[in-house]
């Protein structure tokens, strides 16, 4: 008795399964589970890497223009702090530029090299505010390397990209832009 009730239940069993596995509704579920979120994450990573590439751009365009400015303004010897707004005059973009850009100017000797500290001086949001590293103001035809660096929070944190990028201890993505030039005659 007890035999045949098992051997009845495992029949019912066994049907159930086979209608089931020869059912087709939801599978477009399924295949929506699958797919979304290799999608999103595309997504995600080419907004990112949008935002990114734009602020890249407008910080070296600016930086570019700003350069120009300074080659060729030979009466004034602007420092840190009016340099740094004008880049971010000219790089609209660019959110929080003021509290985020940090340059960095040295004179360089090009008969007498000596290499530059290749770690930029960036702001970090966890630290006190540190004075500037080097921020020197050459004399007429003195050949003078600027770079700067701009720290952000990426749009999507931990999706991938921004993961990848270079970043310091509060997540905020580091990018960086340099230029030389020498110094006009007064």
């Amino acid at each position: 008795m007890i035999a045949r009730y098992l051997s009845s239940c495992a029949a019912r069993a066994l049907t159930g399964l086979r209608r089931f596995r020869q059912r087709e509704d939801g599978t477009a579920t399924i295949e929506f589970a699958i797919v979304i979120p290799a999608f999103l994450f595309l997504l995600m990573n080419t907004v990112e890497l949008g935002l990114i590439t734009i602020q890249q751009s407008m910080l070296e365009r600016a930086l570019d223009q700003t350069v120009r400015d300074l080659r060729l303004g030979t009466g004034a010897a602007q420092q840190h702090n009016e340099i740094r707004d004008a880049v971010c005059q000219r790089s609209p973009f660019i959110r929080n530029c003021e509290t985020s850009l940090r340059l960095e100017m040295v004179q360089v000797d090009p008969f007498a090299w000596t290499p530059i500290n290749p770690e930029p001086d960036c702001i970090n949001r966890i630290e006190d505010v540190q004075p500037v590293r080097a921020f020197i103001n050459g004399d007429s035809n003195d050949l003078m390397f600027i770079r700067a660096c701009l720290s952000f929070k990426p749009a999507f944190p931990h999706w991938g990209l921004a993961d990848d990028m270079d970043t310091d201890v509060d997540g905020r993505i580091r990018l960086y832009a340099t230029s030389a030039f020498v110094q006009e005659p007064r």
